[in-house]
């Protein structure tokens, strides 16, 4: 069994992750998504990473030993340092999380035998590295939350991806006014770019 690459999005209803000023606290998922998220984060075993992400992403190392902290989040860090995680950048010294390694240069023959020997997902975090992945042709699947926020401008949820026709396999409304949409990758042109 192959893993497929999945690339996950929390954004905004113009979509972007972040808005002019990098702030994304108005996508902290409540507590009716988050337990969403860690369904979906089950099935993951190994976490590609851009350095923007994974600096972030550090939080969870650690997180999920605070009483004040929700059940989901609790899990969710328990899934973060199950999984095992890449992280693409010229420019860091080095990782200190357990399960992390370095990668100089995003190779996508490299995450391709990655995926072919996977017997677990791979999820691709970060916008930018996941253009890479899409317009190398690697992700299988796009999942976006969006949220009932607009922002203006930002950082793109799709950044430099190329154009990429895609088939909605799963929509999920939520409570809050989030709403989830899962979408199969069938082709990736160099049109749009």
């Amino acid at each position: 069994m192959a893993g497929r690459l999945v690339y996950t999005a929390i954004a905004s209803l113009d979509g972007y992750l972040t808005d002019e000023q990098g702030s994304y606290d108005w996508s902290a998922p409540d507590e009716e998504v988050h337990a969403f998220v860690n369904a979906l984060e089950r099935t993951v075993g190994t976490q590609l990473l851009g350095r923007r992400t994974y600096g972030e992403m550090t939080y969870w190392d650690t997180a999920g030993h605070e009483p004040e902290q929700s059940a989901a989040s609790r899990e969710f860090a328990e899934l973060w340092r199950a999984s095992d995680k890449v992280v693409f950048s010229r420019t860091l010294d080095g990782v200190s999380a357990p399960r992390t390694r370095l990668e100089r240069e995003f190779d996508p023959a490299a995450v391709r035998e990655w995926k072919a020997a996977a017997t677990a997902d791979l999820a691709i975090g970060g916008p930018t590295l996941a253009a890479l992945a899409l317009a190398a042709g690697l992700v299988d699947e796009c999942r976006l939350f969006l949220n009932p926020t607009t922002v203006g401008a930002g950082l793109p949820a799709f950044p430099r991806a190329p154009r990429l026709s895609l088939t909605l396999r799963e929509e999920r409304r939520f409570a809050g006014g989030v709403v989830y949409l899962r979408y199969g990758v069938n082709d990736v042109s160099s049109e749009g770019r």
